[in-house]
């Protein structure tokens, strides 16, 4: 059995301190917003963490990336949630690319079945067009409101052990992504779904079986956050909440990782995901897509509204500003609130990238849906996003940027479609 190896020269890293650059810190510290101010003040009790990059062209339109950090430390843990959702969606298409079989694409019909008792199969989609599930609507769902099925019908697809094999190689050791969405434990998770797929005559292009990861994780790094927590049965448990075998990514890395398909040039071939051109369309259209620019799925934007997962530009009015597409994805769950994005702004010529972390639970108990999402945790990352973007609309550029290769087409709504829409989706 091999053994996985994902936690390292933990002594040394603890004796590191947290990076903060003054040029970050001092744009923070000129917004007075109460929000931003309280968290700043509270680093350490809000584990936040900021990486703020301005990104500079040449003469030939080639950008420079020149990173700003606060409070910065791989090891300080956040919970990804739905953060983990983004590299699996990459992967996916990868896996694609790499079977290279004739017919065989993001939108051919698949099936998902069961060989184990706690697995669900998967045959119908009744928020895709034609009522199949395929990879493509999987990725779209996981872009457009970070739906938790999708995800896990993803990691299905690309199962335990080939995640994290690929990570390592594109450069990413210590990334773990071992759990799904479904209350399973670490033996579970561990299997994964027989998948098949099918042309439009149902003809069977290709079936993978069941998997199972052998591989073994270094989880001796214990993890403990608050002071006490719900259990399943709801019941309070008066010690920290054990995130030691949860999914654990930097920051750093998840930026990296948006980086590699925003801009693939930028990083070295052997840390890109294999896609190809088309691939990097899809991905970027949906990493900037609005629930309302679709028909399948069928949100109800009162709900699912424009910046519904914009964090950075999440101020109620449910609007984004014009000439703004932020391609991002974010996570959230217990007290947990991240965001990683890359931000064009096509009307003034600007473009950065921001990602940012922060926990938001004063009263110190995981598991029991109080946390401090509306009046700290969103205010918070809006200020922030703010900061940063009003800096960046004043900052002088020596070259004028060319943002073209970002300007997508997206879709708009049927006024003539009567279905009902979705108003609560599980993500």
């Amino acid at each position: 059995m091999r053994i996985l190896f994902i936690c390292c020269l933990f002594s040394v890293a603890a004796a590191a301190q947290p990076r903060t650059d003054s040029l970050l810190h001092n744009l923070l510290l000129a917004n007075p917003a109460q929000p931003l101010q309280q968290v700043l003040a509270n680093a350490a009790e809000y584990r936040c963490q900021i990486i703020y990059t301005q990104i500079n062209r040449d003469a030939q339109n080639r950008p420079r990336f020149t990173h700003y950090y606060f409070n910065y430390d791989p090891q300080l843990y956040f919970n990804p949630a739905s953060m983990v959702k983004m590299p699996l969606a990459f992967l996916s298409l990868e896996k694609l690319n790499e079977l290279n079989i004739p017919g065989l694409s993001a939108q051919t019909h698949m099936r998902i079945d069961s060989s184990q008792p706690w697995q669900r199969p998967f045959y119908k989609d009744t928020t895709a067009a034609d009522g199949l599930p395929s990879i493509a609507h999987f990725i779209k769902k996981v872009f457009l409101i970070s739906d938790n099925d999708a995800y896990n019908r993803l990691y299905q697809w690309v199962g335990q052990q080939r995640i994290h094999q690929q990570l390592r190689a594109k450069g990413y050791p210590t990334a773990v992504v071992s759990r799904q969405f479904l209350g399973l434990t670490q033996e579970q998770n561990r299997h994964t779904n027989p998948v098949s797929f099918f042309d439009a005559k149902g003809k069977r292009l290709y079936s993978q079986p069941a998997q199972y990861n052998p591989d073994t994780f270094d989880f001796s790094r214990k993890i403990l956050i608050g002071k006490g927590h719900l259990n399943k049965y709801d019941s309070l448990v008066n010690e920290p909440f054990d995130f030691s075998w949860h999914n654990n990514i930097s920051l750093k890395d998840f930026q990296q990782m948006l980086q590699s398909v925003m801009f693939p040039q930028s990083v070295p071939a052997s840390q890109r995901f294999r896609l190809k051109q088309n691939d990097y369309t899809f991905l970027r259209i949906w990493l900037s897509a609005y629930p309302s620019e679709t028909d399948n799925p069928k949100y109800d934007t009162a709900t699912y509204y424009d910046n519904y997962v914009k964090f950075f530009f999440y101020d109620g009015s449910h609007r984004m500003p014009p000439g703004v597409r932020v391609f991002n994805k974010v996570g959230w769950a217990y007290g947990f609130l991240t965001d990683v994005s890359y931000v064009a702004d096509f009307t003034n010529k600007v473009e950065y990238m921001l990602s940012a972390t922060v926990y938001v639970n004063k009263d110190g108990v995981l598991n029991d849906d109080k946390y401090d999402i509306e009046d700290i945790g969103h205010p918070f990352l809006y200020q922030l996003g703010q900061t940063i973007y009003q800096y960046e609309l004043q900052r002088s550029r020596k070259q004028q940027l060319n943002l073209d290769a970002f300007k997508l087409s997206y879709g708009t709504r049927n006024p003539n479609d009567s279905r009902p829409a979705i108003k609560i989706a599980d993500n």
